[in-house]
C-alpha cells in the first residue's frame, strides 16, 4: 500500500493551533507517495507565506487515516 500524504494550507485563527478559518480557500498542494515528498512540498508552500503569520501548511499521514492499525498506530479499545 502507498504512504499517501496529503500537504494543504490556509488561514488559521492561532499560528499555534490548527483551526483553519476559511475552508472555502484551503489551498490544496497535493498529494504525495513518500514523506519526503510531502515535507518538501510543504517547505516549499510554507516558505512562499512565510510573511504571513496566519497563513499555516501541514503534511497529513492518510496511510494512518485509511490503516489506523499500520505502524504503531492504536485502535481504541472498545
Amino acid at each position: 500500500m502507498s504512504k499517501l500524504h496529503l500537504v494543504f494550507g490556509g488561514r488559521v485563527k492561532d499560528p499555534q493551533g490548527l483551526e483553519f478559518t476559511d475552508l472555502e480557500h484551503i489551498d490544496l498542494v497535493g498529494l504525495y507517495d513518500s514523506y519526503a515528498e510531502a515535507e518538501e512540498a510543504w517547505r516549499g508552500a510554507a516558505q512562499r507565506s512565510v510573511d504571513d503569520a496566519e497563513m499555516k501548511y501541514v503534511v497529513v499521514h492518510l496511510h494512518r487515516l485509511l490503516e489506523p492499525g499500520m505502524e504503531g498506530i492504536s485502535r481504541p479499545k472498545g
